[in-house]
């Protein structure tokens, strides 16, 4: 291996971490900012009585949920 080639190699690993590191934080950043402008007015999830699922947007239902009062 040259020296080009060790230099070549060392700045685009230090680019792809500056760049991940960066890319972290932007999402950081968009997920914080969508959770503050969003606030859910809604409760937690729930069973009603015929069964069926209150408060639940995802296809898989957690196992133990409680009883919607």
């Amino acid at each position: 291996m040259t020296r080009a080639e060790l230099a070549t190699g060392s700045a685009v690993f230090l680019a792809v971490v500056v760049a991940g590191t960066a890319s972290v934080k932007q999402v950081d950043r968009h997920f914080a900012h969508q959770s503050v402008a969003k606030p859910s007015t809604s409760s937690a999830a729930c069973v009603t009585d015929d069964g069926s699922w209150k408060n639940w947007v995802w296809a898989n239902v957690p196992a133990l949920s409680p009883k919607c009062e």
